[in-house]
């Protein structure tokens, strides 16, 4: 628990600390800070505090108006600042908590902040890894028997994207003009794009990068990965059908990609990993990982159109359906010598899932424009309009933090209790959702009894 107030439903408890670039009306410089509660903890004012083995010698990339110095640092660093952060913000430590006029400059509410992009994007890459959505789309321009490509269950495919037209979230897009062909039969046009699409995607930085002509092996790439911000990858579908083959993407994806403010760090995820699908045929040994995970990340767009009191919810995904997993989108992108720089991103690829209602984007939701997406008060949409505004949110499950206590009380340990874990201990019976204690008999975890601590 925080002395700083973090309402039950916030999306930044202490268990995430999420890193993001700000500034304020009373100091327009950029500076990096992470979000606890309704409040930024500015690192660039506490920077003296961090007197760690390895960054007591680097306390100067808090004061960068970007990550990549921070992110440039590798894993180590980043777990000793993690672990610093969680602690000096922890109700029992006095450091901060004592200290009015440190926490005075050292704190600013997210409402009265600017927030931009988190790093400086040297390059950025769009992966497209969703097994359903990679066929949904297969099915729709070249029919079930050739859904997918021979090459899509071998490799992660993926495309270079435009780095400069990255943006922060909130950030307007202008609808694209370019060229199309919407009769097959009549020469193409040019104007306006019709039809406007988004893709709900994540995404995750990379950290220390590698030289070029030296691969990242699949066994090192998670010391690769800084954290994941939720993306939306705005896509002028009439464009991109008319220019991409024979090399993929260009303008109907270079005018615009939004991303969140805040990077998850990876220790934030790990207690929702879970084991990646099965991959049939086994890939290639380069590809291959000892644990092969992904992240149980449930995702949601809303569409709200002008003239709409509120947001209809348009389709509900999960980060779990994603058949390639990051490492081997990192391993890959690497394995001919490329050389990854910290701060460049690489994104999943559309998050469908198995079921109509978890398709995510319009492509797929109104399959082709072949229907209509119901939005209520007797809208509707196949494609995006001018005004529309995409909402994108992540809900991953609330943690509640107990301690288990065993017989032997060598077993004592602190766990997080995920939806997995409740539905392996069935018995349970939860009377309090913020923090309770509950005994085990044995180790092998048989519930006795369940008491109520706040």
């Amino acid at each position: 628990m925080s002395f700083v107030p973090v309402a039950e439903d916030s999306d930044f408890p202490i268990h995430n600390l999420p890193y993001g670039v700000f500034s304020t009306r009373g100091n327009p410089r950029p500076r990096i800070g992470v979000a606890i509660g309704d409040q930024i903890l500015d690192l660039s004012v506490i920077k003296h505090l961090f007197t760690g083995p390895i960054l007591s010698g680097h306390q100067d990339v808090f004061d960068k108006p970007t990550l990549n110095s921070f992110m440039g640092l590798g894993q180590a660093a980043w777990k000793e600042a993690r672990a610093f952060l969680q602690n000096l913000l922890s109700a029992s430590q006095a450091r901060l908590r004592d200290d009015v006029e440190l926490r005075q400059r050292a704190f600013t509410s997210q409402a009265s902040a600017t927030m931009y992009l988190p790093a400086a994007i040297g390059d950025y890459t769009d992966f497209y890894s969703s097994r359903h959505h990679a066929t949904n789309v297969g099915v729709m321009f070249r029919g079930k028997e050739n859904a997918l490509m021979p090459n899509w269950l071998h490799l992660p495919v993926g495309y270079h994207g435009r780095a400069s037209s990255v943006v922060v979230s909130g950030t307007p897009i202008r609808r694209p003009l370019g060229q199309m062909r919407p009769d097959d039969s009549k020469p193409p046009v040019y104007g306006a794009c019709k039809l406007l699409d988004f893709e709900l995607e994540m995404a995750f930085f990379v950290g220390p990068g590698n030289k070029l002509g030296e691969p990242i092996p699949i066994s090192k790439a998670h010391e690769h990965i800084f954290g994941m911000v939720l993306m939306n990858d705005w896509s002028a579908r009439d464009i991109q059908k008319w220019e991409y083959v024979p090399l993929g993407p260009f303008l109907g994806k270079s005018f615009g990609t939004t991303i969140s403010p805040w990077v998850v760090p990876m220790d934030a995820l790990m207690p929702f990993a879970l084991p990646n699908p099965d991959q049939d045929p086994k890939p290639l040994p380069y590809l291959c990982h000892d644990q092969p995970y992904t992240f149980d990340i449930n995702l949601s767009v809303a569409l709200k159109g002008e003239g709409m009191s509120q947001a209809a919810t348009i389709c509900r995904s999960n980060f779990k359906y994603m058949y390639w997993t990051m490492l081997q989108q990192l391993t890959h992108h690497s394995v001919n010598g490329c050389n990854l720089q910290p701060g460049d991103l690489l994104a999943s690829g559309t998050i469908s899932g198995p079921e109509p209602e978890s398709f995510g984007c319009m492509l797929e939701l109104s399959w082709r424009g072949t229907k209509a997406v119901e939005l209520g008060n007797g809208q509707t949409r196949k494609f995006l309009l001018d005004g529309d505004e995409v909402i994108m949110t992540v809900v991953i499950a609330v943690l509640i933090i107990i301690d288990v206590f065993f017989q032997n009380p060598l077993l004592r340990r602190p766990i997080i209790l995920t939806p997995s874990f409740f539905k392996k201990k069935k018995k349970m019976h939860i009377i309090s959702k913020i923090l309770f204690f509950i005994y085990f008999n044995d180790c092998t975890g048989s519930l006795l009894l369940c008491t109520s601590f706040l």
